[in-house]
C-alpha cells in the first residue's frame, strides 16, 4: 500500500532524509547490510547500503553531483523495491530477487556529495556561516544560478573531476574554461583525490571487487560506457543491453568531460566495464546487472 513506502519521490530530499530512510529500511528489513564509506567535509556521513551476500560484487553511486540529487531518490527506491521483492520471494524487473540476493552483492552508494545536496535542497539556509562560504565561491561565477546550479562539494570541487584518470587533461580542459578556482562546478582541484567524498569512493572501491559500476547522474537519457582506448571485455555488449532496456542513447562521453572521472578511473584502474548513466525521464529500469 501507498502508505507502507518508506522513501518519499514527491519532496525535495536531503542527507538527513537519506539517513532516516536507511534507518527505517534497515529496520523493516533486517537483511539489508548499512554503513559508511567516509565523510564529507562538512562531516556528514556518506552512507552505503550492501543489498545480498553473493561472491560477484558490484556498485552503484549517485549524487556526485549536488543537483542532480535526484539519483540518490532513484537508487533508494531500487533499494525498497528490491528489499520488498526479496521479503516476498518475489521479482525485480523480471528477475528471483533471492536468486540475485544470494548470487550477488550490490553495494549502492546513494549520496557521494551530502554538503552540496543539502545547499540545493535548501537544508542549509540562508544567512548561515555555511551558506554564506558556499556563496562566496559562487559570486565569482554569476553566470551559474546559485544555489540550483551548485555542483561541487563544500571546497567548490568537482568532485567527479577528482579521479587519477587523465587528471591533467582535466584540468587542462577546465582551465581553459575559465574554472581556474573553486567554483559552483567544474573546478578539479589541486589535484587528484584531495576532496574527503572523492577520497572515500575511491578508497571503498580499492577494498572491494566490483565486476561492474554504475555512475548516476542527470540528465540526458544517455549512457557513456568508455574512457580513452580502454576496452574490457563485454563492455560495449553489456552498453547495449542497458540502451536496450531503458530507451536511452549508449555513447562515447564528450571530450570536453572524457577524464579524470569515478567510472574513467575505475575502467583505467580495473579494466571492466563502468558506465555512466545520465537519467532523464523514467523508463524501464537498468539498476540491476552483475557479470
Amino acid at each position: 500500500m501507498e502508505e507502507d513506502l518508506i522513501v518519499p519521490t514527491n519532496i525535495a530530499y536531503s542527507s538527513c532524509i537519506l539517513q532516516g530512510n536507511i534507518e527505517q529500511l534497515r529496520k523493516r528489513y533486517k537483511f539489508l547490510r548499512t554503513g559508511n564509506i567516509g565523510y564529507s567535509v562538512l562531516g556528514k556521513p556518506i552512507p552505503y547500503i550492501r543489498i545480498g551476500n553473493g561472491q560477484k560484487e558490484v556498485m552503484y553511486s549517485a549524487s556526485i553531483h549536488a543537483n542532480e540529487w535526484i539519483t540518490s531518490v532513484v537508487l533508494m527506491k531500487f533499494v525498497e523495491d528490491f528489499a520488498k521483492a526479496y521479503e516476498t520471494d518475489g521479482f525485480i524487473y523480471g528477475y528471483s530477487a533471492r536468486e540475485i540476493f544470494n548470487n550477488t552483492s550490490i553495494y549502492i552508494v546513494p549520496m557521494v556529495n551530502p554538503d552540496g545536496v543539502d545547499l540545493v535542497t535548501g537544508v542549509i539556509r540562508e544567512n548561515t556561516g555555511v551558506y554564506n562560504q558556499f556563496r562566496d565561491i559562487s559570486l565569482n561565477f554569476p553566470n551559474i544560478p546559485f544555489p540550483s546550479g551548485w555542483k561541487a562539494n563544500f571546497n567548490g570541487v568537482d568532485l567527479n573531476l577528482q579521479f587519477p584518470a587523465g587528471w591533467e587533461n582535466a584540468r587542462a580542459i577546465k582551465f581553459a574554461q575559465g574554472y581556474t578556482r573553486p567554483s559552483p562546478r567544474d573546478f578539479v582541484g589541486y589535484g587528484p583525490l584531495t576532496e574527503p567524498e572523492s577520497l572515500a569512493l575511491y578508497n571503498f572501491t580499492l577494498i572491494h571487487d566490483f565486476r561492474l559500476i554504475l555512475a548516476y547522474h542527470t540528465q540526458g537519457e544517455v549512457i557513456y560506457w568508455k574512457y580513452a582506448d580502454y576496452l574490457p571485455e563485454n563492455s560495449q555488449e553489456i552498453g547495449e543491453r542497458f540502451a536496450e532496456a531503458s530507451g536511452y542513447t549508449l555513447d562515447i562521453t564528450p571530450p570536453e568531460s572524457a577524464f579524470a572521472g569515478y567510472k574513467d578511473w575505475f575502467i583505467q584502474e580495473y579494466n571492466r566495464p563502468g558506465y555512466t548513466i545520465e537519467a532523464g525521464l523514467r523508463r524501464k529500469s537498468i539498476t540491476y546487472f552483475t557479470i
